[in-house]
């Protein structure tokens, strides 16, 4: 097995390509898996930010070739993803209408059972340039289990009664919804650089209480800035990121680092 990038108690980093490296992983290992893949938006378009005109253009991994390539670079990671999921596992996958419906149809053509899609609607989204569209304001993000007949976690009692007060929809005392009101990252979480697609701590908080138990095997294998590992390492999980870009691994060092100091 590849030698990690970096490994600190229950925090591990890998560097490269992540198919090769869950190739290493053992078979029903990992207990949740939350994936925010590429989303093919670098196409030469323009968005908003901070209210002003900007390319979408990211990164080279951000590029799409073309519709069956993206296809089967879905299928491709997501057959590693069930293999080294437990019997019980589940996989979190966020996207955009870009993308978000390739992994569901992929999902199902490799077994998973669909448990169920969250619409996370951003309060304060980017206005439409254009004027011609519906102002996009959410993401999907697929929940997913292995198989139809494993028996997945779902902490039921703290999605209810928790005071999430930060998410306006979520009514005390009632069931939680399948549509959440989060955030985009605080400053607070930007100190050092932002990620181009990075998540909002509050959200990996919620995907990971509401489907894993302390001491679980969490892994992200497109772990960016690592939200995911700073929210587990908060919340008493172990974690495997696995990451391509050097930046963004040392990145992620340097926000475990300033964890652990303060």
């Amino acid at each position: 097995m590849k030698k990690p990038y970096y490994h600190k108690d229950n925090f591990c980093l890998y560097e490269g390509d992540n198919i090769e490296i869950m190739k290493s992983l053992n078979n029903d290992s990992i207990d949740m898996i939350f994936a925010d893949p590429p989303y093919f938006l670098s196409n030469g378009w323009f968005s908003v930010q901070w209210w002003k005109r900007v390319p979408v253009n990211k990164w080279d991994w951000d590029s799409s070739l073309w519709l069956w390539w993206d296809f089967e670079f879905h299928i491709n990671w997501l057959k590693e993803a069930k293999r080294v999921l437990k019997e019980d596992g589940t996989i979190w996958i966020s996207g955009t209408y870009h993308s978000i419906y390739q992994c569901w149809y992929a999902l199902q053509l490799l077994g998973f059972h669909i448990l169920n899609d969250i619409c996370w609607f951003k309060p304060n989204a980017s206005p439409n340039l254009s004027c011609r569209f519906f102002t996009a304001s959410h993401e999907t993000i697929i929940w997913a289990r292995k198989s139809k007949k494993g028996k997945h976690y779902f902490d039921y009692k703290s999605m209810k009664y928790w005071d999430w007060k930060e998410d306006f929809l979520k009514k005390p005392w009632l069931q939680m919804r399948s549509v959440w009101s989060v955030l985009p990252p605080k400053k607070s979480e930007k100190n050092h650089w932002k990620h181009p697609t990075q998540k909002p701590e509050e959200l990996l908080r919620r995907i990971i209480i509401a489907s894993t138990k302390e001491n679980n095997v969490i892994l992200d294998p497109f772990s960016g800035s690592w939200t995911t590992g700073i929210v587990s390492s908060k919340l008493w999980r172990k974690y495997i990121g696995i990451e391509k870009e050097i930046e963004y691994l040392d990145l992620s060092i340097l926000r475990y680092s300033n964890q652990e100091d303060s």
